[in-house]
């Protein structure tokens, strides 16, 4: 663009503001031309919309309808791909009050209405004007000879107010080098549009691998669809600065299953994140759950583990009785490589399957899978053992030593690890021990599992229990 061509354009928005605006085109999404998504995981979307719009030279003024009711005006970025010289963007409102029988009464307090009064008896029909005084808490309407609150009649409008739309609107004024179609492509971030992963998985008969399928489950709450749209997703925790001063839609929402992708998601880095890509266009109704295939993968080795996890404050002094009916914790973990894994899995909730002797699946447990690296380890806990608790108590405890900051503290504890079941398992005891410590005895041997907890693998035959006894020295 040319300095006297611009200084040309800005001199006339300045006559035109003065004078008159440009007649207000409009496009709607029959101008739609290709439409992309990019959806990240806190409630935030990057959207760019083309449309094949006619253009006028210099002064345009055009409505873009069908944008996000949750559309950041601020972050609206308005292209012409076809010269990306030629367009300087002068001014932009966004319309998000949407035309309802309330909205036009308040958008016509101070203004003349028609009040039309049928007489129930003959149908005959008697007019009025009167100035709308109020719109909040009922209506108020001042006639000629008096003032009466509430609607004694129809009311009838002369127009309905610019700023009042049927839909939400970006209204745009600009100057275009020349007159002609144009490709224009609107981007802009928008709140109401979220997804998260969802991961389902079937453990094997003997609890050693499962099939895991993922599915991509998008929400839209932005008050408006998206036909045949680009989609892609960025995985990863994207800083933001906080805004709560956003228009709000309803939160009501349809669910609709989508079927199956034709082809694995493709994956990408993107800066420090991870960017996935559906390889095929998809609507996303407005007030609607979508789910997509994300990936599957079968036969993954797994290994579940029973474990009871203690506290350290019961190091430090005399407690007695620590606990009865202390159930194991069930976990799982697996690694994230493998046919059908190795790739980034975004944050989600894993939930977990079971087949019963009839052959029916029935819910094991669930667990949140954070962003999970390639070759990463997932860790997950479905639960409580119901046949696999301890006891707990402290049996002796002494201060051996110690005197300002420096105090040296023995005690002796014992679990009763009882196993209900009709086969035998093994439970991993964990202690976390404060300070400076060691084991000064026990009936089983332990190890580090860090510097401040000990792990005791504990193997307990089928309906049976054992007794797990340890004395340890704490210096503090």
């Amino acid at each position: 663009m040319n300095k006297k061509w611009l200084g040309l354009s800005l001199m006339m928005w300045g006559v035109a503001v003065q004078a008159a605006m440009p007649e207000e085109k409009m496009t709607t999404q029959a101008d739609q031309r290709e439409l992309a998504l990019t959806i990240y995981n806190d409630d935030l979307a990057l959207v760019k919309d083309q449309r094949k719009v006619t253009l006028a030279a210099d002064l345009n003024r055009l409505a873009w309808r069908d944008v996000s009711a949750r559309i950041r005006p601020e972050t609206a970025l308005l292209r012409n791909l076809n010269e990306a010289s030629g367009m300087r963007l002068l001014e932009q409102n966004f319309d998000f009050d949407v035309l309802t029988p309330q909205k036009l009464l308040e958008k016509n307090v101070g203004n003349v209405v028609t009040v039309i009064k049928t007489n129930p008896a003959t149908g005959a029909e008697v007019r009025e004007t009167a100035t709308v005084l109020a719109a909040n808490a009922g209506v108020v309407l001042k006639f000629a000879d008096r003032i009466e609150t509430g609607v004694p009649g129809r009311l009838a409008f002369a127009s309905v107010p610019d700023n009042l739309r049927d839909r939400p609107t970006l209204v745009m004024a600009f100057a275009n080098a020349r007159a002609g179609v144009s490709s224009l492509e609107l981007s802009y971030l928008t709140g109401g549009l979220s997804w998260r992963a969802d991961y389902v998985a079937e453990l094997s008969a003997n609890e050693d691998r499962m099939d895991v399928n993922a599915w991509v489950t998008l929400t839209n709450q932005s008050g408006v669809s998206y036909p045949n749209a680009k989609l892609q997703f960025v995985a990863g925790d994207v800083n933001r600065v906080s805004d709560s001063l956003r228009p709000e839609m309803a939160m009501r929402g349809a669910v609709l299953m989508a079927k199956a992708a034709e082809a694995p998601m493709a994956q990408e880095n993107l800066f420090e994140y991870h960017l996935y890509s559906l390889g095929r266009t998809t609507t996303l109704g407005d007030q609607q759950t979508k789910q997509v295939a994300l990936l599957s993968a079968p036969q993954v080795p797994v290994k579940k583990s029973l474990e009871l996890r203690g506290a350290g404050y019961y190091y430090q002094g005399s407690y007695g009785d620590l606990g009865k009916k202390l159930k194991a914790g069930v976990y799982i973990e697996f690694e994230n490589k493998g046919a059908g894994l190795g790739v980034p899995l975004p944050k989600g909730v894993m939930r977990l399957y079971k087949k019963d002797s009839a052959g029916n699946a029935q819910f094991v447990g669930e667990d949140t899978l954070d962003h999970t690296a390639r070759n990463d380890t997932v860790r997950l806990k479905l639960g409580d053992a119901f046949d696999v608790y301890a006891e707990k108590k402290q049996t002796d405890f002494q201060k051996v030593s110690g005197g300002r900051n420096n105090y040296i503290y023995e005690s002796a504890y014992q679990i009763t690890l009882k196993n209900a079941k009709s086969e035998a398992v093994t439970v991993k005891v964990y202690e976390p021990i404060p300070g400076d410590w060691q084991i000064v005895s026990e009936s089983v041997a332990h190890s580090k599992a860090s510097a401040d907890t000990a792990l005791w693998l504990v193997r307990i035959p089928a309906e049976s229990s054992i007794v797990l006894s340890y004395r340890v020295r704490v210096k503090l």
